[in-house]
């Protein structure tokens, strides 16, 4: 019962962070959003007994994929309806 409790709370949370990300007008708080995701989808693979693909997704998602929008993301201009941030 807790099991599947838990994994719903995890599901939902993927979708809400992925909308969220989808949502944002801001680049970089849509990449912590998308990193989020990527945590708790790492989290859910973990629960299926998965832990070779959850590492992977952490470290690859939440890490790595984070950090090089960060750089591509600092190295630009940030404008938002025409006004410069």
């Amino acid at each position: 019962m807790i099991f599947e409790i838990l994994q719903a709370v995890l599901l939902l949370g993927i979708v809400v962070s992925g909308l969220l990300a989808v949502k944002s007008s801001d680049l970089l708080r849509a990449v912590i959003f998308l990193a989020a995701m990527s945590m708790l989808l790492s989290a859910q693979f973990y629960l299926l007994q998965a832990p070779d693909v959850a590492i992977a997704e952490a470290a690859v998602g939440a890490g790595l994929s984070t950090a090089i929008f960060v750089i591509a993301i600092s190295k630009t201009e940030r404008w938002e309806n025409g006004k410069k941030h």
